[in-house]
């Protein structure tokens, strides 16, 4: 059997016209945009209705400084879902969301149960549904650990600035933040003389 030198790739399965390989590439770019434009759509809301208008939820809920995280939700879903959005930073970014997810999760979405939509009525006048579950909140928290643990993908800030990376790790570490320059011995056959 031969062996593929780093340069050939292993070749990727067809169905018909569509290279899976690169359809598979796409994952994380759908992810990013679902994930991305929920978070700033939800934060938009937020700063649209004035912050102050959330205050007053997360006071009745009993959070402290109510007013203060009501500012930092709306940030942290309008900046974190921009940058999900783009790809970038998406390990850094992922924290602060998660950590606003899991504070809707267990104030407030935890009580109704798993279901998102819960259909209450349906009458002429149009369809009633009743409380939202965590379901999408899960949804959310999945989606952010597979961009975390599997990349971005293509087309991303993240992706950009790994290719721009030249020296990494213990070399980064060693060259960049040393001021001893980095002197790595080549290893050379040795002659005797005869």
């Amino acid at each position: 059997m031969p062996s593929l030198s780093k340069t050939e790739s292993v070749a990727r399965p067809n169905v018909g016209l569509v290279d899976l390989g690169t359809l598979r590439q796409c994952g994380p770019v759908l992810l990013r945009l679902i994930v991305g434009y929920g978070f700033i759509m939800h934060g938009y809301a937020k700063f649209a209705r004035g912050p102050e208008t959330f205050a007053v939820v997360l006071h009745t809920l009993g959070v402290p400084m109510p007013f203060l995280f009501a500012w930092l939700t709306t940030l942290v879903e309008l900046i974190g879902g921009f940058a999900i959005l783009i790809g970038a930073f998406v390990p850094i970014v992922s924290g602060p969301l998660a950590v606003v997810l899991l504070a809707a999760l267990f104030t407030i979405h935890l009580r109704y149960g798993l279901f998102s939509v819960k259909l209450v009525q349906v009458t002429d006048s149009g369809t009633k549904f009743g409380t939202v579950g965590y379901e999408i909140i899960l949804l959310y928290l999945a989606s952010l650990a597979t961009l975390v643990l599997g990349g971005p993908g293509p087309l991303s800030v993240d992706q950009w600035r790994s290719s721009r990376r030249v020296i990494t790790g213990v070399e980064e570490y060693l060259v960049v933040r040393s001021a001893v320059p980095l002197v790595i011995p080549s290893i050379r056959p040795t002659r005797t003389p005869g």
